[in-house]
């Protein structure tokens, strides 16, 4: 996989919305944060249009995703928040052109789609981490998220286990591949797509969001029938943000669905629609142990 370069204090770097336009006065809060790192942070030219035509909605967020990747000056592209949308440009985007022009593209939610896009039709890791307004305004900004964009800066690898959350094991193992995953509904909806997650050695990452445990369920059934977790070597579950009277029934889906896995299955990970939200590369090398639970992750950077 091609890794994009680290960032250095001074860097030039982009906020896009792919899946749709932020709140203004959210984003202004996540761009003074990012500021606050020592970068210097340009808007797409469309992050807050709104457009009626949906066919113009989609023109305007791929002109501002190859604006990003196309500018020399540019090292990094932030997606704003999630929504919905990106699989449609997902077929309009030349992956070459990606490809030719590396750089940090960091997001998750409905970007959870272009990650895996991006990731597998232009050979480059891709960052599934937290978004510029949803995230880094001042009502959600914990100082945990906010330290995992540290991890663009250096070339160092990642330990993530119980003193950052506690973790709890749901089968038993030790697994080690490639990290691939997101959102658990895009994934669904990418089966049977050119971007369908390649799980084939790799260790999978879900998260999801105020979905009813009967969903989940469902989807993680689909995904098994896909054969997606055929030849997966570990699977790492986040907090799925779900009420508490749903709480009880995700717990028992969970284990029901996991506990006779043959790779080993931890959840309660800090990953996705939760705060504190830790930052990761897909597309890296990981290792995960159960014994206790941990998740080392080579640096997503050059």
């Amino acid at each position: 996989m091609i890794k994009p370069l680290a960032l250095k204090e001074g860097d030039r770097v982009a906020v896009i919305a792919p899946a749709g336009p932020p709140d203004r006065e959210h984003l202004i809060q996540g761009k003074r944060v990012l500021e606050e790192m020592g970068l210097d942070v340009v808007i797409g030219r469309h992050v807050f249009d709104i457009e009626e035509d949906l066919a113009t909605v989609d023109r305007k967020r791929l002109t501002d995703l190859y604006e990003a990747f196309c500018d020399p000056t540019i090292r990094g592209i932030f997606c704003a928040n999630g929504g919905f949308g990106t699989a449609k440009i997902a077929d309009m985007i030349d992956y070459e052109k990606i490809q030719s022009n590396p750089k940090i593209f960091w997001g998750y939610s409905d970007i959870t789609y272009l990650l895996n896009a991006i990731q597998k039709s232009s050979e480059m890791v891709t960052f599934h981490g937290p978004m510029v307004a949803s995230d880094l305004n001042d009502e959600q900004r914990t100082m945990e998220t906010e330290c995992s964009f540290s991890s663009l800066f250096t070339r160092e690898f990642m330990t993530y286990d119980s003193h950052k959350s506690s973790l709890n094991t749901l089968a038993h193992g030790t697994g080690e591949g490639q990290l691939v995953g997101g959102n658990l509904t895009l994934l669904t909806n990418g089966l049977g797509t050119p971007y369908q997650v390649d799980t084939n050695g790799a260790i999978l990452l879900i998260e999801e969001v105020a979905e009813p445990a009967f969903l989940v369920d469902l989807k993680l059934t689909h995904l098994k029938q896909a054969g997606v977790f055929d030849e997966v070597q570990g699977v790492v579950l986040g907090n799925f943000q779900v009420d508490s009277d749903e709480e009880l029934k995700l717990r028992k889906v969970l284990k029901n669905f996991f506990a006779s896995s043959p790779f080993p299955v931890v959840e309660n990970f800090p990953f996705g629609h939760c705060q504190p939200n830790y930052g990761v590369p897909l597309g890296v090398n990981v290792k995960l142990t159960t014994s206790p639970p941990k998740l080392v992750i080579d640096s997503g950077v050059m």
